[in-house]
């Protein structure tokens, strides 16, 4: 199972589990309250208790969910260990109960509830809680033990920072990572002790010829904080041109940007470019669904035009009514992009791969309307319910295009860390065809 999936599945078993752990907490606490025997029942026990505190139970499980998710205790992968997570399972805890203690006083002129089944629960749920929490970090490694490494990183630096994320990685299952080698900044730089000399590859100055010889590396992390900083861009670009994920460990913080995210592991900071928004799988799921149900509606109403024009392009040109190319999407991946024909039958034959030009002559005067009013594009609805689209999102460019501007543009390679779509931000702005490709760029990666 992928990384992502799993880590939402791990998330929301411990949604669950949470819950039941709250609502058992709460009846437990009834019992012991007025059927247990420890305590004098002064009021007498009420008849239907058990019935009458069913929506005790089911607030006490609406707001441990809201508050476990304010202690972030459902972000996942969960790193580090779990003793390290007890002290905020325990303020979770005490959280809810405190809640549920103003709840009851804000209700109790329509709605009675002991106090004394309140404070009870507090302690039931601890105990509760901290035992299906070990359960879960337990289940959690078994399950990541037995999954395949997603991340192959490697690490630039041979310093203790370097050894210390080596043993954070190999320790912790969870991760799912594993540390493919070792760069040192300089034939000179000091090695840990602790790093195996088989795990070096090599030094900085072999970057490139590194990578290549490592097709499957998904992230570089850099632990040495001397390197120079053309040297550290030149390594960013690298790893953009690549999509690989890039990470430094920072040995101070001067300026934090919304462009800037950090994560730990263990305590070290990991200081990088903020993914994107659909790097979260609710997200995806979210921007899938809305893509299936637009491409469906799309196709619907698109139906008769694209029959007409159909027509319209058969009366005036011999050839096929539909036309393919192939264009980079989603990681750079090539992928068949189907458009309504707009120009003449092998009207690139001689010219190859070029920009589409205002009264370009390869087109049909059918071709020319179509573009004119993007209604050549129609087809693609087809792509977006296939998935090698999304309504929204870059526009997809042709692969030898492609290769020249990753060479030719800083940060181009972004463009793909998301489904290319039908239409997006620099269409929006009118930016279409053989228009400035950086100011392009800029509008697709805002």
């Amino acid at each position: 199972m992928p990384k992502n999936i799993a880590d939402s599945c791990n998330a929301f078993v411990a949604v669950l589990a949470d819950a039941a752990a709250a609502f058992c907490a709460v009846y437990i606490a009834i019992w012991v309250r007025f059927d247990g025997g420890w305590f004098d029942v002064k009021f007498g026990r009420p008849e239907d208790v058990y019935v009458e505190y069913v929506p005790i139970g089911i607030a006490a499980m609406v707001i441990v969910y809201a508050t476990f998710r304010w202690l972030r205790l459902y972000k996942r992968p969960q790193r580090g260990t779990y003793p390290g997570k007890i002290p905020r399972l325990l303020r979770g805890a005490v959280t809810t109960t405190i809640a549920m203690l103003v709840i009851s006083a804000l209700i109790k002129n329509y709605y009675a509830v002991s106090v004394g089944v309140i404070l009870l629960f507090l302690p039931c749920f601890i105990v509760l809680v901290l035992i299906e929490r070990a359960l879960l970090f337990r289940l959690e490694i078994v399950a990541a033990k037995n999954a395949p490494a997603e991340n192959s990183i490697l690490i630039i630096g041979t310093d203790s920072t370097a050894a210390h994320l080596m043993r954070c990685f190999s320790r912790d299952a969870r991760l799912r990572v594993k540390v493919s080698g070792v760069l040192k900044v300089t034939a000179g730089e000091k090695t840990d002790a602790t790093i195996p000399a088989a795990n070096i590859m090599g030094e900085l100055d072999n970057f490139i010829d590194i990578l290549g010889e490592m097709p499957n590396i998904t992230q570089v992390i850099i632990t040495n904080p001397d390197i120079p900083r053309r040297k550290l861009a030149e390594i960013a670009l690298e790893c953009e041109r690549r999509l690989i994920r890039f990470n430094i460990v920072p040995d101070m913080f001067l300026v934090m940007t919304s462009s800037v995210e950090v994560e730990t592991v263990d305590d070290i900071p990991l200081l990088g470019l903020k993914r994107s928004p659909l790097d979260k799988l609710s997200n995806k799921f979210a921007k899938r669904a809305e893509d299936i149900a637009g491409a469906l509606i799309g196709l619907i109403f698109s139906a008769p035009i694209i029959f007409v024009m159909a027509i319209l392009i058969k009366r005036e040109s011999p050839g096929p009514v539909f036309y393919s190319q192939e264009r980079c999407g989603y990681g750079g991946k090539p992928f068949k992009m189907y458009k309504l024909r707009s120009m003449k039958q092998n009207a690139e034959a001689e010219t190859g791969a070029v920009f589409a030009e205002k009264d370009d002559p390869r087109c049909t005067k059918i071709g020319a309307w179509m573009r004119s009013r993007n209604v050549d594009e129609l087809p693609q609805f087809w792509n977006v319910l296939k998935g090698n689209m999304s309504l929204v999102g870059p526009r997809p460019e042709r692969p030898a295009f492609v290769e020249q501007f990753t060479t030719e543009i800083n940060h181009y390679m972004r463009r793909h860390v998301c489904r290319p779509g039908i239409t997006g931000w620099a269409q929006v702005h009118c930016l279409r065809g053989n228009t400035s490709i950086e100011e392009r760029l800029r509008l697709d990666l805002w």
